[in-house]
């Protein structure tokens, strides 16, 4: 008897361990998403100034991760460029949920849509990613605009992807079936039974979105298509470091490296924890 009770018992940790786990890495990425965007606004003006008299300094503890050729120090200016890239990651990431949705929904509104969004979804999944990206930031002149709108229209497909088929599945159920029978339009029955059941892929999909666009906005920055080169951007510190690393000034690319790395890797990890919670079915194993 204790035998055939047991799985029925550990069912429940089980269950709760991608809870655990979610909110441990949501708090820690939270936590230094506030840290990036609170220090950068409490660094004082002159911490990312020119300094003829500190060029090429390496860590010490006046500059804790050492100078540039122009005397400007890198622990502030990665901190302020990690924010820079954080708040365009945000946006992309955002207008690109958008698009997901809307087209993941839209696939519900008849079998024409559905073939649209299902043809325009694998013919951009078809595509190579970067050189798309690229090409669409060279149209829309670069800079901060243009790396916002690269990013939302080339980062949609998988989500997308994903709505479709949930969206798809939760329209075939009978209360869906019971309120067109009772005159509900396609769009009422989009709003208020398919979209609050999708909000975990939603939540999901922007987390695991953000950290592909800070990392192609610091790819689009490092071959000049990204953010201006007078505001502070890992892509620009990363270029530029290019040549003093030639010069054995090692630590030029080791702070703004490293810190994209972080915060790359924190949201990855957040949003492949977030994807385990969404889908229960799949780690009940």
């Amino acid at each position: 008897m204790s035998a055939a009770t047991e799985p029925s018992c550990a069912q429940p940790a089980r269950l709760h361990t991608p809870y655990k786990r979610a909110a441990r890495r949501g708090t820690l990425a939270l936590a230094l998403l506030a840290a990036i965007l609170l220090g950068a606004q409490l660094l004082p003006g002159e911490a990312l100034s020119i300094d003829a008299t500190a060029r090429a300094l390496p860590p010490q503890p006046a500059h804790l991760m050492g100078t540039d050729l122009l005397g400007r120090d890198i622990a502030a200016r990665t901190l302020a460029a990690l924010a820079q890239s954080v708040q365009i990651g945000l946006l992309a990431a955002g207008a690109s949920t958008c698009v997901a949705v809307i087209l993941g929904l839209g696939a519900t509104f008849g079998r024409l849509a559905d073939h649209a969004v299902g043809v325009l979804t694998e013919l951009a999944l078809g595509l190579p990613h970067f050189v798309l990206l690229i090409m669409i930031a060279f149209a829309m002149g670069g800079g901060t605009i243009g790396v916002i709108v690269a990013v939302a229209l080339t980062h949609w497909p998988r989500l997308a992807r994903v709505l479709r088929h949930e969206a798809q599945t939760i329209a075939a159920s009978d209360y869906v079936a019971i309120s067109r029978a009772l005159g509900r339009s396609r769009l009422w029955v989009a709003q208020h039974h398919l979209a609050p059941h999708l909000v975990a892929q939603i939540v999901a999909g922007f987390i695991v979105i953000f950290p592909h666009a800070i990392l192609h906005e610091a790819g689009l920055s490092f071959i000049g298509l990204g953010i201006e080169p007078h505001l502070p951007s890992i892509g620009v510190m990363l270029s530029e470091s290019l040549r003093e690393i030639m010069a054995g000034h090692w630590w030029v690319a080791a702070a703004p490296g490293l810190g994209l790395m972080l915060v790359a890797l924190a949201f990855e990890r957040f949003g492949e924890a977030l994807r385990e919670v969404s889908d229960p079915a799949g780690h009940i194993t």
